[in-house]
């Protein structure tokens, strides 16, 4: 085991010593699934093979027919819809495309699935608000969701495999029914710190009026009653394309986050830094980062992050005092991991010195890739 997880420090305090040595074990599994057969998950390798479709489990079809038709309309709409007749309508597509994203990113993902840092109250009533904008799972459910594909990735547990195909992992796996392997695994989930959570317990029991409200309504209302847009452009441009393209911009990161980028962090593991998915998701692309470091509450290492408005966001409210114990690896660390196991793409590889711990040098990692 790498000693120099222990290395691994908040702004407050310590991860406790299991929580890093289980992590570590995680990152192994995970590594080690990637070609072979293992125990957490009990997966044959020729039952899993990769394609562009890749129907193992049963088709949903309501929600498949909900998706094609979101799609038909918004990508008709997106081609056709006159964005110059009022910019107002179009800022607040994007307006509201980066709110939906923020909930995701900054809410679902680094507060409540991954504990990246701590949120008073009024932080993450207005999380929950632009995750309700969203209109995706419930909190509980997302979380489980991504628990389990950080514990189990890229196996038939993880929710959306890679090793299914790219449509699968895109949008396939919202429109069928689960793996066995993963309904069997995910009850052994323990997501009681996330319902322990008033503001997550207030969502998940008004979960439909929030997403009803905060996801279409207001923002179909506000076009048509502060600047005179009509009812349908402002239907189109709010239920139909800037829904459908945040939907499609948050999967991205199950999809092309696993299948194009560079690994400099861990180049054994599919998860992949993109900058495309960096753009589209305001700071998710950095996602062979984000898969070694999952604590990182900036989800990308300091000083590579180009368009990584979620981290901006925490840090205002780290300022404001609504967001603190700000958790993030040590500067050796990640250097370790670098010249440990990265595919020799990191940046400022040339600059990284050789970290107080750790036996790799950069010679042996330039030998070896």
């Amino acid at each position: 085991m790498d000693t120099s997880i222990s290395q691994c420090y908040t702004t407050t305090d310590m991860y406790t010593k299991e929580d890093l040595i289980n992590d570590t074990e995680n990152r192994k599994n995970l590594t080690k699934s990637i070609n072979t057969d293992n125990d957490a998950t009990d997966e044959k390798p020729e039952t899993m093979k990769s394609g562009l479709f890749n129907f193992k489990t049963d088709v949903i079809w309501y929600i498949a027919l909900q998706l094609a038709l979101l799609h038909g309309i918004g990508i008709y709409s997106t081609l056709t819809f006159n964005y110059l007749k009022n910019p107002m309508t179009t800022l607040w597509i994007i307006g509201m495309y980066i709110i939906s994203n923020l909930g995701v990113s900054a809410g679902a993902h680094r507060l409540w699935s991954h504990k990246c840092y701590k949120a008073k109250v009024p932080l993450r009533i207005l999380l929950l608000i632009c995750f309700s904008a969203c209109a995706q799972n419930t909190i509980c459910k997302w979380v489980k969701n991504h628990r389990m594909h950080h514990k189990y990735c890229d196996t038939s547990a993880d929710p959306h495999n890679t090793q299914r195909g790219f449509f699968y992992t895109h949008i396939g796996w919202v429109m069928m029914k689960e793996d066995p392997k993963f309904t069997e695994k995910s009850k052994q989930l323990n997501l009681s710190d996330v319902m322990s959570d008033p503001v997550v317990v207030f969502g998940e029991k008004y979960f439909l009026p929030l997403q009803l409200f905060f996801g279409f309504i207001l923002p179909t209302m506000l076009p048509v009653y502060l600047w005179n847009e009509t009812w349908s452009r402002a239907i189109i441009s709010q239920v139909f394309i800037r829904y459908m393209i945040t939907l499609n911009s948050v999967w991205t990161i199950n999809s092309i986050a696993h299948a194009w980028g560079t690994r400099p962090y861990n180049k054994n593991i599919k998860p992949a830094d993109n900058n495309f998915v960096n753009y589209v998701t305001v700071g998710e692309g950095y996602h062979n980062y984000h898969h070694m470091f999952p604590w990182d509450y900036r989800s990308a290492e300091t000083g590579n992050n180009r368009m990584n408005y979620t981290t901006f966001f925490i840090d205002i409210f780290a300022k404001l005092g609504l967001a603190y114990d700000l958790r993030y690896p040590s500067v050796d660390l990640i250097k370790n991991m670098i010249l440990k196991t990265g595919d020799g793409t990191h940046p400022t590889l040339s600059e990284v010195p050789k970290p107080k711990s750790g036996k790799y040098s950069r010679e042996k990692i330039k030998q070896r890739t």
